[in-house]
């Protein structure tokens, strides 16, 4: 077992979470509130950056996301236990030796890896990993240029706003049939695009048994690739696909492949899913004692922000009682 690190006491803390969405923000807040020191790691990217406003979050309905942040980020650094380091990446987190009963034991190393910061560490008694997703959108010409505006990623964010309009549901997955449905309950107008993915009778991104129900249902499959986008501003207005047909639409929705940024954790031996996701426990714990994970980085990914930040609030009370050794029904 290496030895541990020398740290000052300045860079030793109680917990160090890394990513500064609605997860990780929430932890630093309950975390600070339990009287425990806490380091955010903020690496200023979110994944709905190009989001114009939120929905679902009680008391912030319809507020920009960057608001939404920036009321947070104010909340934490309004206590004295709490800091947020922006703009910062996190190259390595290690362990550095076995939790032990001692109350002063930091037993991992987080190594900050952005150029404004190379060389600094820092100590943590627990290690939070909330730095969410990273998405890549469908093979679809200037479809960036939609994004956030009059396409987005989540019906239950999203749709109550596009409802009774033509839309659009552009994927290459094999959950798209499930997201058909899902969207269906907006709209009696909507056209799901597989973008010219390869399908069978069994499987695909919507299989042969799949249209057929979503036909019955009222929903149309348009399997030709995608080749353009039109529309002004942000506002979709159709669909054009091989062989010239438009198809008018106003809005809908995207099914990006997601990849959790995770990449720090190599040597960990963290167990994850199939989707490398974070396996955790209902209270946020990983396979790793000391290591937790919230928000859209654990299975089974992506939810609203008011979800992200319960599971949060959630794993920074385990995190507080575990760090005491006690257990509680809270």
């Amino acid at each position: 077992m290496a030895e541990p690190l020398e740290h000052d006491d300045q860079d030793r803390y109680d917990c160090v979470v890394i990513g500064a969405g609605p997860a990780g923000l929430s932890a630093a807040l309950n975390l600070s509130r339990a009287r425990l020191t806490v380091l955010v790691i903020d690496s200023d990217r979110p994944r709905n950056a190009a989001t114009m406003i939120s929905h679902g979050f009680l008391t912030r309905d319809g507020v920009p996301p960057h608001e939404l942040r920036r009321l947070a980020r104010a909340e934490v650094e309004g206590y004295p236990g709490a800091q947020i380091v922006r703009r910062t990446s996190v190259r390595a987190v290690r362990r550095t030796r076995e939790l032990c009963e001692e109350n002063n034991t930091h037993p991992f190393t987080v190594t900050l890896g952005n150029p404004s910061s190379a060389g600094r560490t820092v100590a943590g008694r627990a290690v939070l990993v909330a730095t969410g997703l990273r998405e890549t959108l469908p093979d679809v010409p200037n479809i960036r240029g939609f994004y956030g505006m009059s396409l987005f990623s989540c019906a239950a964010c999203d749709g109550y706003e596009l409802g009774d309009q033509p839309l659009a549901l552009i994927g290459e997955t094999e959950d798209l049939f499930a997201r058909a449905l899902l969207v269906a309950q907006w709209t009696r107008t909507l056209t799901v695009f597989t973008n010219g993915a390869l399908f069978s009778d069994e499987t695909g991104a919507v299989s042969a048994g799949q249209e057929r129900v979503l036909r019955g249902r009222g929903i149309s499959v348009e399997r030709r690739r995608i080749t353009e986008l039109e529309g002004d501003r942000g506002l979709l207005a159709a669909v054009r696909v091989d062989g010239g047909d438009r198809i008018p639409v106003t809005g809908g929705f995207v099914r990006p492949l997601w990849h959790p940024a995770v990449e720090f954790l190599t040597g960990l031996d963290v167990a994850g899913d199939a989707h490398a996701q974070l396996l955790t426990d209902r209270n946020g714990r990983t396979s790793v004692p000391g290591l937790y994970a919230a928000g859209d980085v654990a299975a089974p990914g992506p939810q609203q922000l008011i979800v992200a930040a319960g599971a949060g609030a959630r794993t920074a009370a385990i995190i507080s009682q575990d760090l005491l050794g006690v257990s509680t029904a809270h």
